[in-house]
């Protein structure tokens, strides 16, 4: 019984964490918004672990694919490790500083294991995100539809992060009695432009 109330909060828990990271999109009040403090790149260690947010190149043409990939590196002193997370554990909530639209990134939330080898990073590419309701403007609601065809002129920041716990089985062997939660946050920032003009 006991087991299954420690599964049920542990759930509940990343449930809960998940739809917070996906309500607050940009708008994460502890990151920087100086812009001299961004780069294409950004890496983050706590602890056992580092965290990457990487834009393959700083200045990409309109409609051109956008390379932005999390990454996440187990450096501890086991072999190997596993963490609990949501469908993935990467986010990449952006915000197009010009017309200062947000741009959401929404995920599904079952309970997912991945064991993460020491020294062997685990990477995920940035797949697509945004979405309005009812009320938002014609504009934004335009602006969200053209990214199905790449991204449109303009300076984005990425606020990405690494959310995941270390999952149950590896607390318990390690005796803890919390199961530990890392939220890993970082920034970069990338442009699109027609260099052409």
């Amino acid at each position: 019984m006991r087991r299954y109330l420690c599964l049920g909060f542990i759930l509940m828990f990343i449930l809960t964490g998940c739809a917070e990271q996906e309500m607050s999109g940009a708008a994460q009040s502890n990151l920087s918004l100086n812009k001299a403090d961004r780069d294409s790149h950004a890496e983050v260690p706590d602890g056992d672990f580092v965290y990457r947010l990487v834009s393959e190149k700083e200045h990409y043409e309109p409609n051109e694919k956008v390379q932005v990939y999390g990454e996440l590196e187990y450096v501890g002193e086991e072999a190997e490790i596993t963490i609990g997370h949501a469908a993935s554990a990467f986010y990449f909530p952006m915000k197009e500083l010009i017309r200062d639209y947000n741009i959401s990134y929404a995920m599904n939330e079952p309970y997912i294991t991945t064991t993460l080898k020491k020294g062997e990073p685990l990477r995920e590419y940035y797949s697509g995100g945004g979405g309005y309701n009812g009320g938002d403007d014609k504009q934004f609601k335009a602006f969200i539809h053209s990214l199905r065809n790449g991204f449109p002129e303009g300076e984005y920041v990425v606020y990405g992060s690494a959310d995941f716990m270390i999952d149950s089985k590896a607390q318990r062997d390690s005796n803890r009695e919390e199961p530990k939660r890392y939220k890993i946050q970082a920034e970069i920032e990338f442009s699109v432009s027609d260099e052409s003009k």
